[in-house]
């Protein structure tokens, strides 16, 4: 029995330490050692047609105990046919968030979405594409407890020896579901919106031998009225972007990675989040399946006309993983 449960399940892993030092936008100086982050993932072969996943997730001062972050059964099989059905708690396809940092790019904080939702999707010949559908905690007035929040994406990826592409772009119809944007209307006490704001998002990543491009937008395409999400006196309209470049060379033998970034936001004062990010990142495998990343960033703030400081805050990290 115990022989063929090991031939149709996979287990995977990932143990993150890190050691920071940040001086905020006040000028608080903080310093800290954190288990970042703990992840424990199953995957389950039931049939050639039938595959289940799991991943239970610890993140430091976020999510104590561990927590079932995604939990999914898919049927279909992309070898035989080039639809599939996917249903559970899973993060929705709206953005790419590709990155070679530490922390994660603004276009996450902004737009990443994890949900409940049902999820149709096909690959072929490079094409790729979904469509899904959830029932949002945030509502638009007159649709409560109702799956009415979807969305779709596609997109085109080629991998060779030499070169990798991935191009793609993204729609939802309510962009306030976003993990971020349904926390901070959770603490507001809002469970409804006027109208869902729909959000675009497009990506290119772009690999030629050593080298990496990252390319990513993320916004609204309509603003929420100022008494749900507001910006210097109007509703605001948020949006992020996000730029990369890197170059992996072997050093010694050791695989290593050198990044530099630019992101910024636009009218996202009330999500916390800086107006501009600069950031630079040197990682490299000590071993197998084990790295050392030092992460440098700056962000400033939007200015004092815009409800913001106006002033810098500066992060550095140092990150050990493991993956297994």
């Amino acid at each position: 029995m115990l022989g063929k449960i090991n031939e149709r399940v996979t287990l995977s892993g990932v143990v993150e330490v890190e050691a920071s030092s940040a001086e905020d936008f006040d000028g608080v100086a903080t310093s800290d050692i954190t288990l970042a982050t703990v992840g424990l993932g199953l995957d389950a072969e039931i049939t050639e047609w039938v595959n289940a996943h799991l991943l239970l997730l610890y993140e430091e001062d976020d999510t104590e105990p561990m927590d079932l972050d995604k939990g999914t059964i898919t049927l279909g099989n992309l070898e035989k046919f080039p639809i599939y059905l996917t249903a559970g708690k899973m993060y929705v396809p709206f953005g790419s968030f590709e990155s070679n940092m530490i922390s994660d790019p603004l276009t996450l904080e902004l737009g990443e979405t994890r949900e409940s939702a049902a999820q149709v999707g096909f690959e072929a010949s490079g094409f790729y594409g979904f469509f899904y559908a959830f029932n949002s905690d945030i509502n638009e007035t007159g649709d409560d407890d109702k799956i009415a929040s979807f969305g779709a994406n596609a997109g085109y990826g080629y991998l060779n020896d030499k070169m990798s592409l991935d191009l793609g772009i993204g729609w939802i119809n309510n962009i306030a579901a976003a993990d971020n944007l349904s926390g901070y209307f959770d603490d507001a006490g809002i469970t409804e919106v006027q109208d869902y704001p729909a959000g675009l998002t497009a990506h290119l990543t772009l690999g030629y031998g050593p080298f990496m491009l990252i390319g990513e937008y993320l916004g609204a395409l309509n603003a929420f009225d100022a008494s749900e999400l507001d910006f210097n006196g109007r509703g605001a309209e948020p949006s992020a972007w996000n730029f990369e470049a890197a170059y992996t060379r072997a050093i010694k033998g050791k695989e290593t990675t050198f990044a530099v970034g630019y992101q910024k936001t636009d009218e996202a004062l009330a999500l916390e989040l800086p107006e501009e990010r600069i950031l630079g990142c040197i990682g490299v495998e000590i071993w197998e399946n084990t790295s050392l990343a030092l992460e440098y960033l700056h962000d400033e703030d939007y200015s004092v006309n815009e409800g913001g400081t106006g002033n810098d805050a500066n992060a550095a990290t140092v990150q050990m993983a493991v993956e297994f």
